[in-house]
């Protein structure tokens, strides 16, 4: 079954309700083993444009997983990217802001972090922190030593997506391609994840009460994707909304999507100019003497 990554894609200006968008769909594979080789083909495929993407060097992309907690992200990252070259690739991980990155403005830990022309970001959590978490817990915005002008609740929201599409909008005028996956998970299938995080003592370290306390405000985190998706799926910086219930299955639609990224990307190996050619036949002919 081939995978087409339009399918999963929130389109620009889209009013995004999540519960018309699936957690689970029909598996592309037939089994495991089925499974492995499609994945495999995609990781061979990843690592043949990851090379191209390094040695053209006139592009940067940025890929960016969300979801909630036990959707998969750590897991997607570790497995569609198993192939590629670390040299070319940096994955960061965006917890709680520290003291001193409370003291900048909120795009600025993660700006820091962009990746360079050639290479491949990847963002586990990211700036979208800021509209999701801080909205459903807005003591923490209070906390982040902003002016009650600058922190109404009223206009920051629309503010801060403005100031993300800004932020792409420069980034995609620069050379950098924003990709945004959204792994999107069943309550029920995270009650499941969590069981066995609980159950299997190897995934203990896996588990947080915390966790459990985020499970509560479920619905409003569902409010807050729902309108940080529809606010900032653009052209330039898609939304890709994700079944997650199925690890396998996501797996290979991140994947796809991924590969199907590189290749819109002009790239082509650098030519060789006449002045280096002749350079490299009088070295060959030193090393064949």
């Amino acid at each position: 079954m081939k995978i087409d990554s339009k399918d999963f894609r929130v389109r620009p200006a889209d009013k995004v309700k999540l519960q018309d968008w699936p957690t689970s769909v029909d598996p592309v594979f037939e089994s495991k083993k089925d499974y492995q080789k499609l994945l495999e083909e995609h990781v061979a495929q990843l690592s043949s444009l990851q090379r191209l993407h390094y040695a053209s060097n006139r592009y940067a992309l940025l890929l960016i997983f969300q979801g909630m907690d036990a959707a998969g992200k750590d897991g997607a990252i570790r497995h569609v990217m198993s192939g590629i070259n670390p040299q070319g690739c940096q994955v960061f991980s965006f917890k709680q802001p520290s003291a001193d990155e409370l003291e900048h403005d909120f795009l600025w830990r993660t700006t820091c972090r962009l990746p360079q022309r050639g290479h491949i970001g990847i963002f586990n959590r990211s700036y979208y922190e800021e509209v999701l978490v801080v909205r459903v817990h807005p003591e923490i915005l209070r906390a982040q030593g902003l002016s009650l002008e600058l922190r109404d609740e009223k206009t920051i929201w629309e503010e801060r997506y403005r100031s993300i599409r800004d932020l792409e909008s420069h980034l995609y005028r620069n050379g950098t391609r924003t990709v945004k996956i959204f792994l999107h998970l069943s309550r029920e299938e995270q009650r499941k994840r969590f069981l066995e995080r609980i159950d299997e003592p190897d995934k203990n370290w896996k588990f947080s009460s915390a966790d459990i306390h985020e499970r509560k405000y479920w619905k409003q985190y569902m409010d807050a994707y729902e309108a940080c998706l529809s606010a900032t799926s653009t052209h330039h910086a898609p939304w890709y909304v994700v079944p997650a219930d199925d690890k396998e299955n996501a797996r290979l639609v991140v994947s796809q999507i991924v590969l199907d990224s590189l290749d819109e990307l002009k790239m082509a190996y650098p030519k060789t100019t006449a002045k280096r050619a002749k350079e490299l036949k009088s070295i060959r002919k030193l090393l064949t003497k």
